[in-house]
C-alpha cells in the first residue's frame, strides 16, 4: 500500500500544539519532579513525532481529537501523580463542597476516570485504524477495539508492577497510585473494557 504523505490539517496541528502547551504548562512548580518523566515523557514523544505520523499513517480530526484528549487527561494527572490530584479542593472551591463528600469516596479516584476515558477514546481512532489499514468491517473494528484496550490495559498493569520491583519505594508507590486497593489492577482494566464498550456504537455508525 502506497503511504498517504498529505499534511496534517490546521486544525489537527493546533489539537498537537495545544497538547504541548498543556505538558509545558504542567511542569510549573512541579509538585512530583521524582515521578515526572515517567508520566510525561511518552506524552512527549508523541508530540515531537506526530507530524510524521500523520504523515505516514494520517487520522481524521475526530480520531485525533480523542487521542489529544486522553493524553491531555493523563497529562493532568500526572502533573499531580494521579492520586494527589486536588479535584475536592477545586470542587469546594466551585460549589462549597467536595466531590468525595457526595460520593462517599475514601479514595482519589481521578485514575478510574482517566481508565474509563482510555477505553472510551480509543474506540474511534483505533476503530479506524482497523477500518481503513486493516480492511475489516464495523464488527471486526469492534473486536479489534477491545482486543486493543484489553491489551494495552493488561500491558500497561505488568508495566506498573514491574516498575514496583524496580524502582525504590516511595517513587513505585506514587507512580503506581494503588492506593492500599489489592483489585486495583483489575479495576483498572474493567473500567476501560466499560469505556471502550459503551463507546462501541459510535464505531458502528463511523
Amino acid at each position: 500500500m502506497i503511504a498517504d504523505i498529505s499534511a496534517p490539517s490546521r486544525l489537527q496541528r493546533r489539537l498537537t500544539g495545544l497538547l504541548l502547551v498543556l505538558l509545558l504548562l504542567a511542569q510549573i512548580d512541579q509538585p512530583y519532579p521524582e515521578i515526572a518523566l515517567l508520566q510525561h515523557i511518552p506524552t512527549m514523544l508523541l508530540i515531537v513525532a506526530a507530524p510524521w505520523l500523520l504523515r505516514r499513517w494520517p487520522l481524521s480530526t475526530p480520531a485525533l481529537a480523542c487521542i489529544v484528549a486522553f493524553l491531555a487527561l493523563h497529562t493532568l494527572g500526572g502533573r499531580y501523580a494521579y492520586s494527589n490530584i486536588p479535584y475536592d479542593v477545586w470542587a469546594e472551591a466551585l460549589t462549597g463542597s467536595t466531590v468525595s463528600d457526595a460520593f462517599g469516596w475514601t479514595r482519589n479516584h481521578y485514575d478510574r476516570l482517566v481508565h474509563f476515558a482510555f477505553g472510551a477514546l480509543s474506540v474511534v481512532p483505533v476503530a479506524e485504524i482497523a477500518r481503513r489499514w486493516g480492511g475489516v468491517g464495523p464488527r471486526g473494528a469492534a473486536l479489534t477495539v477491545l482486543a486493543w484496550v484489553l491489551a494495552i490495559s493488561c500491558l500497561y498493569e505488568i508495566f506498573e508492577w514491574l516498575l514496583t520491583i524496580a524502582a525504590a519505594g516511595e517513587t513505585a508507590d506514587r507512580y503506581n497510585g494503588q492506593q492500599g486497593d489489592l483489585w486495583d489492577a483489575q479495576k483498572d482494566m474493567a473500567l476501560a473494557a466499560l469505556g471502550a464498550v459503551l463507546l462501541l456504537p459510535v464505531a458502528g455508525r463511523r
